[in-house]
This record gives C-alpha cells, sequence and structure tokens, in this order.
C-alpha cells in the first residue's frame, strides 16, 4: 500500500498523510455480514466513564469476520477486498463454493481471484489455513488460536505476523511481533502470511479533527491540571510532576510500570518476555 502525501495548502494538510487504497476494490461492503454497532464511547454497563477521552466520531457498522477459519477443506475465492473501519487491516471477502460468502482479514500478496482454504492437509500458501503442528518452520503466520477453535486472538493487526521456531511435543514455539516468545498448543489454527495494509503505521493525521472522527476526544495534561483534578497539577507556573514517578489521575503508578499479573495462569507459556 502507498502513501499519499500533501502539500502545505492550509494547516491540516502541512504534515497530512493518507493512505492510496490502491487495494481497495469496492466501497460497497456485503450486505448479509453487515450488524449494527452501538458504540458505548467509554462508558460500563451502569453509564460510568471507565474509558476517558472516548466519544463522537462518525458512525460505523460492524463486518463479521471469519476468525476461527472452521470451514474445512471447501474453496474459497477472493472477490473483492474492503475497507473496514473498525480496524487498521483491510478485510477480503471469500466466496466458497457452497455459496456462503465470510469475510477474512486480508493477508499481504493475497489478489483478487485467488483460492484459499482451510483444514489439516491444506497447502502452505498465502491465506490458508492450517493446524501450527503442519506449518514449518520459520513460516509467517497471523491470525493464530490461544485455545482450538476459539478462532484468532495473536497478530491481527495491520503488517503484523508471527514466526514459528520450534516444535517440541504438544507444543509450537512462536516469536511473537512484540518480540515475545512463548509457546502454544500444536492443534491451535493460524493462517500463513503477514496481514496486509503494512504501511499503516506510517499515516500522520495532520490535523485534530481527524482523531474526532475516530471517536478520539481530546487529552489534557495532568501537570496543566489544578492539584483537586490530578497528582500532577498545581504549582506556580511550569512547574515539574513532585513526585518520584508519574502516577494516573487515582494515584497509581503509570508510564512504564509493568501491570502484569505475577501469577497469571499463561506465564509458564513464555519463554522470553517482550521488550
Amino acid at each position: 500500500m502507498a502513501i499519499r502525501l500533501y502539500k502545505a495548502y492550509t494547516p491540516g494538510t502541512r504534515n497530512r498523510t493518507v493512505p492510496t487504497f490502491k487495494e481497495i476494490t469496492t466501497r460497497n461492503p456485503e450486505k448479509s455480514l453487515l450488524v449494527k454497532k452501538q458504540r458505548k464511547k467509554g462508558h460500563n454497563n451502569r453509564g460510568i466513564i471507565t474509558s476517558r477521552h472516548k466519544g463522537g466520531g462518525h458512525k460505523r457498522r460492524y463486518r463479521i469476520i471469519d476468525f476461527k477459519r472452521n470451514k474445512k477443506n471447501i474453496l474459497g475465492t477472493v472477490t473483492s477486498i474492503e475497507y473496514d473501519p473498525n480496524r487498521n487491516a483491510h478485510i477480503a471477502l471469500l466466496n466458497y463454493k457452497d455459496g456462503e460468502k465470510r469475510y477474512i482479514l486480508h493477508p499481504r500478496l493475497l489478489n483478487i481471484g485467488s483460492s484459499v482454504v482451510s483444514g489439516t492437509s491444506c497447502p502452505i500458501e498465502i491465506g490458508n489455513s492450517l493446524p501450527l503442528s503442519n506449518i514449518p518452520l520459520g513460516t509467517a503466520v497471523h491470525n493464530i488460536e490461544l485455545k482450538p477453535g476459539k478462532g484468532g486472538q495473536i497478530a491481527r493487526a495491520a503488517g503484523t505476523y508471527a514466526q514459528i521456531v520450534a516444535k517440541e511435543g504438544q507444543l509450537i514455539t512462536l516469536k511473537l511481533p512484540s518480540s515475545e516468545v512463548r509457546t502454544i498448543r500444536k492443534d491451535c489454527y493460524a493462517t500463513i502470511g503477514q496481514v496486509g495494509n503494512i504501511d499503516s503505521n506510517n499515516i500522520r493525521i495532520g490535523k485534530a479533527g481527524r482523531n474526532r472522527w475516530k471517536g478520539n476526544r481530546p487529552k489534557v495534561r495532568g501537570v496543566v491540571m489544578n492539584p483537586i483534578d490530578h497528582p500532577h497539577g498545581g504549582g506556580e507556573g511550569r512547574s515539574p510532576i513532585g513526585k518520584p514517578h508519574p502516577v494516573t489521575p487515582w494515584g497509581k503508578p503509570a508510564l512504564g510500570k509493568k501491570t502484569r499479573k505475577t501469577k497469571k495462569y499463561s506465564n509458564k507459556h513464555i519463554l522470553r518476555k517482550r521488550k
């Protein structure tokens, strides 16, 4: 995917970059795979704001994505590559031979007219989904299951992939996009290839209004607040936070503090922690 640059016609175009959407083949999504999406705007089931700085934004409809890839040994043909407003990766529409249609994450280099299939004895080709035990060492995979049959949970963002580095017994060792090395059961499914739209991280927003379209509201730094509003607040003029380390508005450590539980059940599967 290429990136389009703008000249500085206005302050908003001075630093703006947008994707060219050359891979996108249609603007009209498959209606049978659309559902309404009511955004909570950071509120929980009691109406309490649990995630700040959310609200507004453009209306969206959710595309039902097939993360499980449980349609086994039936050939599907890629008929379109589409934009999905709910994720930074693109999606591909598959038409199966039995007439069913499903969306999958669009792997890089998968083109219109290509065929993909899921099963235990599929060829090692981009877009095919197999158990990790049947995939050769060194292969790049994405949409990886953590529990068999639950659906892919790892490496689903644009441009991400994991690499199979070892096989031993019932476990497969993977190097994840975060540089973490962990083991996963060999009967978990994964999809061959790298997720497409690899230039997603190189996009520059350019103006605040573009973040408002996404539903992100402005953030205010704690150091410019009053002491009643934030532990970093107060002081005369520009002043430091006045604490040994940064904290959240509720006094808990922030910006670098490890928050993973020390006794989490999956710690035994992690061979090397992420950086």
